[in-house]
């Protein structure tokens, strides 16, 4: 049997011609042989549930045999077709499956159509289907890696593979999307499957929201459970041992339904994983364009979040003292108050409703002290939620839960919520409990702009739309009455409701639309994103997928230096949050001192590290004296094509390092609190410090 042979020089695809399973796939610029077992070879999988009869009726693709298959005269396009499958359960069923398999530059692209001509639904489709992925030879380790709150997660696949399903659950150690803030399209569009100098990239080829999840799985299991090993051995127990891989598809084609799947792109690259993402990168770029900020927003500054009242009633600050408070950012040189729990009934009650809080004050003298705040020259962006419903409100039972999004079985979703302040909450007995709200629903969506509008009327110069980025625990909505067909993505209507928000009468031009941790493809109507990054290991993701956008990250530690010195490395804007954003910026002085040396910094080299391109560690290296890699760094190139290095020592104890630009060596340094500029040849920088070198 000689197979069909895909072939760009970056990726060789083999198909067995029989059943149209890739048999060989192989990474020859690299010497990386994926999958080079033909016997795991894997095409498609199916779920095809028999009502509530049977739910896991599997087809299997590599037990299928092709119809026709025609590979294109150029060798860059080959179609398979499956004119009918069969299922596990219930034998033949009238199901025609064409994939498209396209080699497009150095990517090999899956376009799959499926036309269910069966009485049943085709719930899930893992498609491209990969029987194993096998680590580069002399790897160290093997992971996989996309993106989670503005961050990234890896999960790693060798030497060790941890289940992250229960157990009880699944025949074989897998891990799949573990929540619905990451590990899916539209949130985590690619991801990555990779050692420390190589990977296989894996995405969307569409702007589309249609539900994707990456999946992997150990077959048969581990070597030894206890550290969760994987056997270094091609047999144990008689039973191949083979990592499986695959895109997994939520379509919910009905019968009688032809639908094509996001196509999905597969790619090899060299180097770590900021060369992954810049394959992702060069395709969005093709069709989406951040949101620019305000005037204010796009200048070098700093915010403070204020929180002044939750569900358990800390009610800690009038309406008329807000000015007090602006008047102490104005001598800290603090641009903005992000103003959390004004509405009524406080933080994560009451939602969606963006009404004034009367125990606090008058509406108008709320309106009068936004006011007064911007006469100081500080900005006010009001904390802002329409992702859930209270569930405990009357206004929920009698009419929100109409645009609840729903299970299969005809019920709502139910987000956990979260605690505050006293025994009852934190012992989780008075939870106020949130319910996901369908976006899909124009009416719902008309019932946002009302509340949305109060926040214009205000005043106010922005709002920051907590937890933008999310419908937890929910994925897909099964409610038809909202407009939607069956099983529709939530995700969909997530930038339309914003885009809808900026056209209503009344909204100024320059109003600031936030967001918390958007996600990268929200960057197209949110011009700001807010998250909290508090640890040393943070990868910039979002920052390098966007190196022009704002972000801003919470510094709540006393003497927070570190913190500070990270938002210098990553370009992060400030948002000071002493006491856990309940406190004032006097109450850490520390803090203040230093990130205000921080910022003057900043703008003094806005060339580099504002108004440049950040290119996290790629273009230079940095090492200690004794050779070892200094992790901490990232380099800034501005539009002249010079560069910028920002050094960070995150310890306690002071470092020596040097710094490699590519061959070229750097100019001057200095630390973030001293003046004075110095030669670079080797830089010591002191515990808790960072340094910028030209």
């Amino acid at each position: 049997m000689n197979p069909i042979i895909l072939d760009n020089g970056n990726l060789r695809l083999s198909f067995n011609p029989q059943n149209g399973a890739l048999c060989g796939l192989s990474a020859p610029q690299m010497n990386w042989d994926i999958l080079d077992r033909a016997e795991l070879g894997l095409s498609y999988r199916l779920l095809v549930p028999i009502n509530d009869e049977l739910r896991n009726n599997p087809v299997h693709g590599e037990e299928q045999q092709l119809s026709f298959y025609e590979l294109s005269n150029d060798g860059k396009h080959l179609t398979l077709v499956w004119d009918g499958v069969t299922s596990k359960h219930t034998g033949k069923i009238d199901i025609k499956i064409t994939l498209h398999v396209v080699l497009e530059g150095q990517e090999a692209v899956y376009y799959m159509d499926i036309a269910n001509h069966t009485p049943y639904q085709v719930e899930s489709v893992y498609c491209p289907y990969l029987g194993d992925t096998k680590h580069p030879e002399k790897s160290k380790w093997f992971k996989m890696f996309f993106y989670s709150y503005a961050s990234a997660t890896e999960w790693e696949l060798w030497p060790h593979f941890y289940n992250l399903k229960g157990y009880y659950g699944v025949d074989y150690p897998t891990q799949f999307a573990t929540n619905a803030v990451s590990g899916t399209n539209p949130a985590s569009p690619f991801t990555l499957i990779r050692n420390e100098n190589m990977g296989l990239y894996c995405g969307v080829k569409a702007n589309s929201s249609e539900l994707v999840a990456w999946h992997s799985e150990l077959r048969p299991g581990w070597d030894s459970s206890i550290d969760a090993r994987v056997p270094e051995v091609m047999e144990i127990s008689g039973k191949p041992v083979h990592t499986r891989f695959a895109a997994v598809h939520m379509p919910y084609i009905l019968p009688g339904e032809t639908r094509s799947l996001t196509p999905i792109a597969l790619s090899a690259y060299q180097g770590g994983w900021q060369q992954g993402t810049d394959i992702y990168k060069a395709w969005r770029k093709s069709w989406m364009k951040a949101f620019s900020p305000p005037a204010w927003a796009a200048e070098p500054h700093a915010w403070q979040q204020l929180h002044i009242n939750s569900p358990e009633d800390e009610l800690r600050l009038r309406f008329i003292d807000l000015p007090k408070v602006a008047e102490e950012c104005v001598r800290y040189g603090v641009k903005a108050i992000q103003l959390v729990g004004w509405n009524n009934g406080g933080q994560d009650q009451g939602n969606p409703t963006h009404d004034f809080d009367p125990r606090m004050g008058t509406y108008e003298e709320l309106k009068s002290a936004i006011a007064a705040c911007q006469r100081l020259g500080v900005k006010i962006v009001l904390f802002s939620k329409f992702v859930w419903a209270d569930r405990g409100t009357a206004w929920f039972r009698d009419k929100l839960i109409e645009y609840a999004i729903k299970d299969p079985y005809g019920d709502y979703y139910m987000h956990p919520g979260y605690q505050y302040q006293t025994p009852a909450q934190l012992l989780d007995i008075n939870t106020k409990r949130l319910v996901p709200m369908c976006f899909l629903s124009e009416e719902y969506r008309k019932i946002c702009q009302t509340e949305f509008l109060k926040l214009v009327e205000l005043g106010a110069d922005g709002m920051l739309f907590d937890e933008c980025l999310h419908h937890t625990p929910a994925w897909v909505c099964f409610d038809l009455g909202h407009g939607h067909r069956y099983g529709a993505p939530v995700f969909q209507n997530d930038r339309l409701l914003i885009e809808e928000f900026r056209k209503l009468p009344g909204v100024p031009q320059d109003f600031l639309m936030a967001g918390e941790a958007c996600y990268d493809w929200e960057m197209e109507q949110y011009q700001l994103s807010y998250h909290r990054s508090e640890h040393k290991q943070h990868i910039p993701l979002s920052r390098y997928m966007l190196p022009e956008a704002q972000f801003m990250t919470a510094v709540t530690g006393f003497n927070d230096r570190n913190m500070i010195n990270q938002c210098l490395m990553m370009r992060y804007i400030i948002s000071y949050e002493p006491y856990n954003f309940k406190g004032r910026l006097s109450d850490y002085p520390e803090t203040m001192a230093y990130g205000l040396k921080m910022d003057m910094l900043r703008t003094e080299l806005r060339k580099w590290l504002w108004d440049g391109e950040f290119r996290d560690t790629c273009g230079a290296s940095v090492t200690h004296l004794n050779g070892e890699a200094h992790s901490t760094y990232s380099v800034f190139e501005a539009a002249d094509g010079t560069k910028a290095i920002v050094i960070v020592n995150y310890e306690d104890h002071p470092v020596t390092v040097r710094v490699d630009l590519q061959g070229s060596s750097i100019s001057k340094y200095r630390l973030v609190d001293c003046d004075q500029w110095m030669a670079a040849d080797v830089m010591e920088i002191p515990g808790r410090s960072a340094a910028v070198a030209l």
